[in-house]
């Protein structure tokens, strides 16, 4: 059953994919769509492939953010994310604030809006860097403005989670510095290596077979987001320092090579979203939901409109950077499981999956949406 159950769902997204493609849009809705119905509560749950799609889907994320990662050099990351942190300070104030407020407005409690604070704030760095490959927009001059945010955003969650787990565990504020304080030296010693080391790196991946290049890129890849895993740190940020690391023939190589593995696990990593939400826990909190997703859109897209200003890209490029930045998705949800499993509240974690199902559907369809709506306005606004 693990074969046939693998092989249908592989079938199944390639068939999706084929619909996206020739529709015109991300296959991202369809795949999630997908999960939701062959999840957990839908219409034929799956019953062997559990612990595959999992593991396909962490991979498929570490996969994506280092794809991205091989764009950039350390020299551009250190820069760009100099020049981003009082935008980061307004991504965090905007995005933080709706869940806040709502968690205070339902009567829930402090810790709740606590919760719902991080659950509004972050981006889903999967399905963002998704999408900028999707829509080809990784050589515009948004993109790595979009990059920058994501990065601060995941460096942002290592403060947050360990304050978060003191919180719902009731430990003392020394643990809670502990961890963060191994958290940031983790951070930083990645980005010394990067800085002073990556030649010697970039020397011991290196082969003249591509099968050897791939086995070490892979490997490596992997190792180091699970060592910034255990260290409290995003597994998506270890995995986006790699690629950073990484230039020249050697990046261009790995990239080519990891591609289809990184579509293949990437496809999964948005069935797999699906299959942890269970339809019948949608509908009670669907309104609360729809409120907080609406202005989860308003907030990023301002935050992209203002972090794209500021670099001094034109109005296009701004909605690009902002719809870019809507969609929710795997930190969305950690943090939601966290406060299930610490019984916060008996609702709170049916709303956050609705919350994030709802842009991580609306997300790619915004994005997708935003370039000739920008440019429709410009013509009247040009006209008038």
């Amino acid at each position: 059953m693990l074969l046939f159950e693998l092989g249908a769902i592989v079938l199944g997204l390639g068939l999706l994919g084929a619909v996206s493609v020739r529709f015109g849009f991300s296959p991202i809705p369809l795949y999630l769509l997908a999960g939701l119905a062959f999840g957990q509560g839908g219409l034929v749950p799956l019953a062997t492939s559990d612990a595959f799609i999992s593991a396909g889907a962490e991979i498929g994320v570490i996969l994506l953010l280092f794809t991205l990662g091989l764009e950039y050099t350390t020299t551009e990351l250190v820069t760009t994310l100099r020049r981003s942190a009082p935008v980061g300070l307004v991504d965090l104030v905007l995005n933080a604030a709706p869940g806040v407020a709502a968690g205070f407005l339902l009567g829930w409690g402090p810790i709740a809006a606590v919760v719902l604070g991080g659950v509004t704030y972050v981006t889903s760095s999967g399905i963002t860097a998704k999408l900028l490959g999707d829509l080809d927009w990784i050589g515009h001059r948004e993109t790595p403005v979009v990059l920058s945010l994501l990065v601060l955003e995941d460096l942002a969650m290592i403060a947050y989670l360990p304050i978060l787990a003191a919180l719902l565990v009731g430990t003392g504020p020394l643990d809670a510095a502990a961890t963060l304080g191994v958290a940031a030296v983790a951070v930083t010693v990645v980005l010394v290596v990067s800085l002073r080391f990556g030649r010697r790196v970039e020397s011991f991946l290196h082969s003249p077979s591509e099968e050897v290049l791939l086995l070490k890129v892979f490997g490596t890849t992997l190792l180091v987001a699970g060592a910034a895993q255990s260290l409290q740190v995003s597994a998506a940020v270890g995995a986006f320092l790699v690629g950073v690391v990484l230039s020249g023939p050697v990046a261009h190589t790995a990239h080519t090579l990891i591609t289809p593995l990184r579509d293949l696990f990437a496809a999964v990593f948005f069935v797999f979203f699906g299959f942890s939400t269970n339809p019948a826990d949608l509908p009670p909190v669907a309104a609360i939901a729809a409120l907080l997703a609406a202005a989860g859109i308003l907030t990023k897209l301002a935050t992209g409109w203002i972090a794209a200003s500021r670099a001094g890209i034109g109005p296009i490029g701004r909605a690009r950077a902002g719809a870019a930045l809507i969609p929710r998705g795997e930190f969305n949800i950690v943090i939601a499981g966290l406060a299930v499993a610490a019984n916060v509240h008996p609702d709170l974690g049916a709303l956050a999956a609705a919350y994030v199902l709802i842009l991580a559907i609306t997300g790619p369809l915004a994005a997708r949406a935003a370039e000739p709506l920008a440019r429709l306005v410009r013509q009247r606004h040009d006209g008038a």
